[in-house]
């Protein structure tokens, strides 16, 4: 039998759609992956990726967050 473990779960603030991350370990054995579950009302979308994905994944997402917050601070302190 499959192992999940869940890492975090939590809703995005625009749009509503449950987001969840879980550790699978399979029963058959191999490198434990990255599960993604996305929830939007009845409709599920997973994503099972691996460490190298998610380091890339989270690389990207990281900077695209931390430019966008950046400008949205520089934006409140305009005169």
């Amino acid at each position: 039998m499959n192992k999940l473990t869940s890492i975090d779960k939590f809703r995005v603030p625009v749009g509503n759609q449950e987001i969840e991350l879980q550790q699978i370990e399979f029963a058959a054995g191999g490198e434990p992956l990255l599960r993604l579950r996305i929830r939007e009302h009845t409709r599920f979308t997973v994503f099972d990726i691996d460490a190298v994905t998610a380091g890339h994944w989270a690389e990207v997402m990281a900077a695209w967050s931390k430019q966008k917050l950046e400008a949205a601070h520089l934006a409140t302190k305009a005169p």
